[in-house]
């Protein structure tokens, strides 16, 4: 059982290996491993604290059992007392957090024709607004006529269902229904608006689409809460009933009209926000992958020949060539010099193919990333629904835009894709810990016998790389005929989409365990140091993580490295060296990032 604890703003994630342990317990847990992550706040030795649930805001008694309050998985926020509640940390993971700006950064203006999967993520974060242009206003209008017109000659209209999901998707939504070809009016549309600048999302259940005609279930929950029925969230109410919400913001609920039943729920959204999540902290850990891997081969007493600028200019793949570049710029070097390279000159033919051919193998996930990142953002700048309004036409027409595969294949490729840089990062973590592969002490720790070092953290890497393998196996091959045989095809869009994004965790928290290895290994190179940029990145695990000199339990480390390859940390640390690098070698170097 896993429960996740936000302790002013940071969410931890708390293993519980025996339920029957108290809610005070559980509170003490998460506040020793938000003190390891934040070792310049001072925390008593005995703190006073109280939990609340997320789903309800109710206070929790801190002598109730754990699995007698919550459930596997949920989430509790935990007062400090002296502290005051921050609505900005009632938010779940990859929920809202409202960020104040000047007026004019405040916004992103919507269109349906230029949202990007980081513009989606950064609205996801609350970290800006929406608003329509008139022109979108106009187009909106002009649909809406043409709906209006049908309706006044007595013409069919779809069944109003019910749709909800959170900001990301809300917000996708509303970019998607500006378009202009979905026939909803301006005041449903600015009703959608209004509730996601007040951060009033609906509860969406992350299961049950199949990604034939778009995401109907999500969907229809995510309209379900803009109705004013079902559950719902904001920062001034936590959950509870929809209608409340609106209320409390000064909001009305969407009545239905014509048509806007089928707008609301026929559509991609589900699939293509949670699409855009994976393919934004892809980018992130390819390229961290890249510095970790970097760190592993000095310590490993790598060559860094096989980056030579010629030899992947004859296989010009542009991720191998951007690795390879990377690469350069954080080895030995006359701009970065390493101690360690120069005290022993290599002596071997060539390396293992883990550290030989990471621009090749790391290179094709770039590429793919790349990939994914250009269908999704077509994806998120298109119309889905059905039927469609040609405004220009005065007509409707039926068609299949809702259908997923573009999405569903693209993130069933991105896992595949991503996935090789936590099972080649695996391999690598085995050669540092294998005294057989490497110059090093046994799992990287003095006096083996009494310790056994990173042994069990590189169980857990497997562990993770096996079951990716798994995870890795397409969803978008399945298929079920449902609606009596209308939707005979499907394209599982919403399982290929969660999927993505448990594989790209896994991917960041087996490179975390590198990180640690890595910079556990350097250790035993002291007082030789490596390059000034991988220097850096050493610098930075430090301030959070402590060298490995006996056992004591990992997962806590683990963690916190995690957190830093979320925050892009890493990438951030090397970035000005490798900038330096790059306007010292402009003939052969294009970009590093």
């Amino acid at each position: 059982m896993r429960v996740s604890v936000c302790v002013r703003g940071d969410w931890l994630v708390v293993p519980c290996g025996d339920p029957s342990k108290s809610m005070r317990w559980l509170g003490l847990e998460a506040l020793r491993r938000y003190a390891r992550a934040h070792p310049s706040e001072v925390l008593s030795s005995q703190p006073s604290f109280v939990l609340k649930r997320c789903v309800d805001g109710g206070l929790l008694d801190v002598e109730d059992s754990i699995s007698s309050v919550l459930s596997d998985n949920d989430f509790v926020k935990l007062r400090i007392h002296g502290d005051t509640w921050d609505r900005s940390h009632d938010l779940l993971p990859g929920c809202i957090k409202r960020i104040q700006s000047n007026e004019e950064d405040e916004y992103i203006s919507l269109d349906g024709n230029s949202l990007t999967t980081a513009d989606l993520v950064s609205l996801g974060k609350g970290h800006y607004k929406i608003k329509l242009s008139s022109e979108t206003e106009e187009c909106v209008n002009k649909a809406r006529d043409v709906i209006e017109k049908i309706i006044s000659e007595n013409a069919g209209v779809g069944a109003a269902l019910i749709p909800e999901r959170t900001r990301m998707l809300l917000a996708l939504r509303i970019n998607t229904l500006a378009k202009g070809y979905s026939g909803v009016s301006l005041e449903t549309l600015q009703k959608m608006l209004s509730a996601f600048n007040a951060s009033c999302l609906s509860w969406v259940p992350e299961k049950g689409t199949v990604g034939a005609s778009g995401d109907l279930a999500p969907l229809a929950h995510l309209a379900l809460g803009l109705m004013g029925e079902g559950q719902m969230w904001s920062p001034n109410t936590g959950w509870t009933d929809a209608r409340t919400v609106l209320e409390g913001h000064g909001l009305t609920p969407i009545s239905l009209k014509p048509k806007e039943g089928l707008a609301l729920i026929n559509g991609t959204q589900m699939m293509s926000s949670l699409g855009a999540e994976a393919v934004e902290r892809a980018e992130a850990i390819a390229r961290q992958a890249d510095v970790i891997a970097a760190l592993t081969l000095e310590v490993l007493r790598g060559t860094n020949k096989a980056f030579d600028n010629d030899i992947h200019a004859v296989r010009p793949h542009a991720g191998q060539i951007l690795v390879a570049q990377r690469f350069r710029a954080l080895l030995h070097s006359d701009i970065f010099p390493s101690a360690i390279a120069e005290e022993k000159p290599y002596d071997r033919v060539q390396d293992a193919y883990t550290l030989r051919c990471c621009p090749q193998v790391h290179g094709v996930a770039n590429d793919t990333i790349a990939f994914v990142k250009k269908i999704l953002n077509t994806e998120l700048n298109s119309s889905t629904d059905n039927p469609l309004v040609f405004a220009e036409r005065g007509i409707t027409i039926s068609g299949g835009n809702f259908h997923g595969e573009y999405p569903a294949k693209a993130l069933d490729f991105l896992s595949i894709g991503v996935h090789e840089l936590a099972s080649i990062s695996e391999r690598r973590i085995e050669r540092m810990c294998n005294p057989s592969l490497s110059d090093l002490p046994a799992f990287l720790v003095k006096e083996g016998g009494f310790n056994s070092g990173f042994m069990i953290a590189h169980c857990t890497a497997a562990a993770l790389v096996s079951e990716n393998k798994v995870l890795c196996h397409p969803a978008s091959v399945d298929s079920l005929s449902t609606s009596a045989a209308t939707e005979d095809h499907v394209s599982m869009g919403g399982w290929a989409a969660r999927k993505a994004l448990r594989v790209v965790e896994h991917v960041e928290q087996v490179l975390a365990i590198e990180l640690l290895a890595a910079c556990q290994a350097l250790e035993f190179f002291r007082p030789l140091g490596t390059t000034a940029p991988l220097e850096r990145v050493y610098e930075l695990l430090r301030t959070v993580v402590r060298p490995w000199d006996k056992d004591r339990v990992m997962s806590s480390d683990i963690e916190v490295a995690h957190k830093l390859l979320l925050e892009e940390k890493v990438w951030k640390a090397v970035l000005p060296y490798m900038e330096q690098y790059k306007d010292s070698h402009r003939d052969h170097i294009s970009s590093v990032d």
